[in-house]
C-alpha cells in the first residue's frame, strides 16, 4: 500500500511538472526588445519541440529579479543583455556555468573564464539623430561625447536609467573607462541638463527620436537601424570619434533553474548558424563566423572602440548604480 502511495505522488508531481500535451517548456527572462525576441523564440520552438514561456525585462531588471528569486528560480535562462550585467549575475551566485559545444571558436572576450555566460552577438554604442530636428534646430548630428553638452540639444537627449538598461549601464561604464570615475559623474551631470527623459528601455529612445519626441537618442547601433532607419524613420546615426564602447550579448544558465537541460539545448540552438542568421533581422553582428551578417549593419572594425573591459564593468556595476542614483537623483 506504501509502495502504490508513493507511485502515485510520483506520478502526481510528474503531471504538474509537464503540460498536458506533454510539450516540453523551457522558462526564460530574456533582456531583448519584444518585437526582437517574437523572431527567435518561435523559430527555436519549431526546430526543437520545445515550448518557450518568456518574460521580457531590461537587463538591469532581470539582474535584480533574478537576484530576487535566488533561492527559488522561476526560469532557466537569462536571453540577452550585455555581458557586463551577466558578469554582475555571475558575482551574485545566479548563474551556473555551461560550455557549449562548438565546431568553431568564440574570442576569449565573448565567454566567461569558467563558462557562466556565452557570448552571441556584438552592438557599439552609438547617437541616433532626428534629421528633421537637426535641420529645424541648424545644428550637426553630435560626433563626440562632448557634442552632447552643446545648448543646442537641451531637452532633446533620451536615453534609459543606467539601473534597469545594460545599454545605459554601457554607457556609463564607457565614460567612467575613458575618463575616470570622477570626471565621468561630472560630465553625466552636465549631460543631465540636456536629457529629455530617461526610461527603462535601452531602445525604447530610438523610437521616440524617430517620431521625433526628442531630437537624440543613445542606444546600441543595431537598435538604432532596427526600430530607427529601417522602420522608415529619419534617423542619422554617429559614433563619437572619442570612441565608444560595446556589448558582447549574453546567455546565461540559471542555478537550480528549473529546465537545466532544455536550457543547455536553447544556448546550442542560438550559437548556431540558423539562429545567428535570424539576427539580420535586428542588424547585430553575429558572432559565429560562418553566419551572415545584415547589410548595414554595424561591424567592430567600423566604429572606434575603447578598449573596453567588460569584467571591470561588471564588477563594478552595484556601486557604480549606487553612486549614479545619488549623486544623479533619478
Amino acid at each position: 500500500m506504501r509502495h502504490t502511495l508513493t507511485v502515485l505522488a510520483i506520478v502526481a508531481a510528474a503531471a504538474w511538472a509537464i503540460p498536458v500535451q506533454g510539450a516540453q517548456v523551457l522558462h526564460m527572462y530574456t533582456a531583448l526588445d519584444t518585437a526582437e525576441t517574437q523572431l527567435y523564440i518561435p523559430e527555436f520552438e519549431k526546430d526543437t519541440g520545445i515550448k518557450v514561456e518568456w518574460v521580457r525585462l531590461s537587463s538591469g531588471e532581470v539582474l535584480a529579479r533574478l537576484r530576487a528569486e535566488a533561492k527559488n528560480p522561476q526560469v532557466s535562462v537569462w536571453y540577452g543583455g550585455p555581458s557586463q550585467d551577466h558578469i554582475a549575475g555571475k558575482k551574485a551566485g545566479i548563474s551556473t556555468p555551461y560550455k557549449p559545444p562548438l565546431d568553431w571558436t568564440l574570442p576569449a572576450n565573448a565567454h566567461d573564464v569558467d563558462w557562466h555566460w556565452v557570448g552571441y552577438y556584438f552592438g557599439a554604442i552609438g547617437f541616433g539623430s532626428n534629421a528633421d530636428f537637426l535641420k529645424k534646430a541648424g545644428v550637426p548630428a553630435p560626433t563626440s561625447w562632448d557634442d552632447l553638452l552643446k545648448p543646442a540639444y537641451k531637452g532633446q537627449i533620451a536615453i534609459a536609467f543606467p539601473y534597469t538598461s545594460g545599454t545605459s549601464y554601457t554607457v556609463l561604464a564607457t565614460l567612467v573607462q575613458m575618463m575616470g570615475e570622477d570626471k565621468a559623474f561630472e560630465y553625466w551631470k552636465k549631460l543631465h541638463a540636456n536629457i529629455h527623459h530617461y526610461d527603462k528601455s535601452g531602445s525604447a529612445p530610438v523610437t521616440q527620436a524617430g517620431l521625433g519626441e526628442v531630437g537624440i537618442a543613445v542606444s546600441f547601433s543595431h537598435d538604432l537601424i532596427a526600430k530607427g532607419s529601417a522602420k522608415g524613420y529619419p534617423i542619422a546615426m554617429t559614433f563619437p570619434r572619442e570612441g565608444t564602447g560595446y556589448e558582447i550579448g549574453g546567455i546565461s544558465l540559471i542555478k537550480g533553474g528549473p529546465e537545466p537541460e532544455l536550457a543547455k539545448k536553447f544556448v546550442d540552438w542560438a550559437l548556431s548558424v540558423r539562429a545567428q542568421n535570424l539576427m539580420q533581422q535586428w542588424f547585430r553582428i553575429p558572432l559565429n563566423p560562418k553566419a551572415e551578417v545584415a547589410k548595414g549593419a554595424v561591424r567592430a572594425d567600423q566604429v572606434k572602440l575603447i578598449n573596453f573591459d567588460a569584467v571591470k564593468a561588471g564588477d563594478d556595476r552595484d556601486r557604480l548604480i549606487k553612486r549614479w542614483r545619488s549623486e544623479i537623483g533619478q
